[in-house]
């Protein structure tokens, strides 16, 4: 059986691991030193694809440390934290120098069917006598927001195109797989800093034996465009509701990604009130249902979604538009988005601030959140940082 490149070509040691090198340091000291630490947890965050969760099993596999690897969306509610993260937390590794636990995709733990996930994790985190490990994609969530203040964070950025390059160069190598600097240099800027996705791609092309420059152009960012520029072109230009329903069947794109493509297109497209008024509700219904999902888990719901936002829009005009309209991705809603993103340190340190403190996190960021950083400027500022147990990048912040 032959072995997928992201799986043969997974971190084996620490050197493996393109990027992070800063990063990796620290785990391996949050592990050596777990005992003496503040946090009994660390807290990993980044973009898919940036080498989070081989980092963790890197590290563990130098030092000859046994490594529990739990995914949070399959053990999800209390009973299973207990009964696998809490019994893995006290047992003694027989056959190995120590034992690391490694909690994957720990945002995933959410919804009716996770009650008591988090505070059953904390609980288990209190007591355990190894380092937990929990990775997170988006780690500022609500629900997230405890075991913030009791895991030492670590941020992992997106790997440079240059040393996607490099692995991608070692990997054709290696597999002895024909392909131009160029055509690889290209790979690596499309990956947008996920090594995983560049490998996986490298893998799709050599397929067909070398390649060139020119064949990456099957998998441009273009393609994807004309893909759902296509699929709406089949929305706003039919009022058959059976032809809009299929419309998105071939289109990989997230439903939310889909929602902003239609938000910013209909006001273009829909020129009557009326008819604009009606594809909206359908919109929000829609955005509804997004939100039942993301905060249950019920997925069935997404059926619903695909309707309102492909059926339901489609039916809503009462005469097709003549003019060609280019399809865009609207702009103001990310932008909203990158604001949140923009604040999401400032909005954790006000947390840390609130539970010291005994008040809210709306509070601490109104009334002492604005007195508290002009102190990171004098030599206060690290009293005020052991007190609030901050990490490395939270105190960078307050000292800009």
């Amino acid at each position: 059986m032959t072995l997928p490149l992201t799986l043969k070509y997974s971190p084996k040691k620490i050197s493996d691991i393109v990027g992070q090198q800063e990063q990796v340091k620290k785990i391996r000291d949050f592990v050596t030193n777990y005992k003496k630490q503040k946090k009994k947890s660390m807290l990993i965050y980044g973009p898919v694809g940036c080498g989070k969760t081989g980092a963790v099993q890197a590290v563990a596999n130098e030092m000859n440390y046994e490594l529990v690897e739990v995914n949070a969306s399959d053990t999800r509610n209390e009973e299973a934290i207990k009964n696998i993260v809490g019994m893995a937390s006290k047992q003694k590794s027989f056959f190995y120098q120590g034992k690391v636990i490694m909690i994957d995709e720990v945002d995933g733990l959410s919804g009716q069917d996770d009650r008591g996930g988090v505070s059953a994790l904390l609980e288990v985190i209190s007591q355990s006598q190894y380092p937990i490990v929990c990775i997170a994609t988006d780690p500022f969530e609500q629900k997230l927001s405890k075991l913030r203040t009791k895991s030492a964070m670590l941020q992992f950025e997106e790997i440079p195109a240059a040393a996607i390059y490099d692995r991608l160069k070692k990997i054709c190598e290696l597999e002895k797989i024909k392909c131009s600097d160029e055509a690889l240099k290209s790979l690596s800027r499309r990956a947008g800093g996920d090594l995983r996705a560049a490998i996986n791609d490298l893998e799709s092309m050599s397929m067909f034996g070398e390649f060139q420059k020119d064949d990456l152009e099957s998998m441009s960012e273009r393609e994807r465009e004309e893909s759902i520029g296509n699929a709406l072109l089949k929305i706003f230009k039919s009022s058959d509701p059976n032809i809009a329903i299929d419309s998105f069947g071939k289109v990989d794109e997230d439903p939310e990604k889909i929602l902003l493509w239609i938000d910013e297109s209909l006001p273009q497209e829909y020129k009557d009130p009326e008819d604009l008024d009606r594809a909206y509700h359908y919109l929000s219904k829609s955005d509804v249902f997004l939100r039942r999902i993301r905060r249950w888990q019920h997925w069935r719901f997404l059926l619903y979604v695909s309707n309102f936002l492909s059926g339901g829009v489609a039916v809503s005009k009462t005469q097709k538009n003549p003019q060609m309209i280019e399809y865009k991705q609207t702009s103001r809603i990310l932008k909203i988005w990158m604001a949140n993103q923009k604040y999401m340190k400032r909005k954790a340190i006000a947390e840390k601030i609130a539970e010291k403190m005994h008040t809210s996190t709306k509070d601490a960021l109104k009334n002492i959140l604005p007195y508290i950083k002009p102190l990171f400027k004098t030599d206060k500022g690290k009293a005020v940082a052991d007190e609030l147990e901050l990490s490395d990048e939270e105190v960078e912040w307050l000292c800009k």
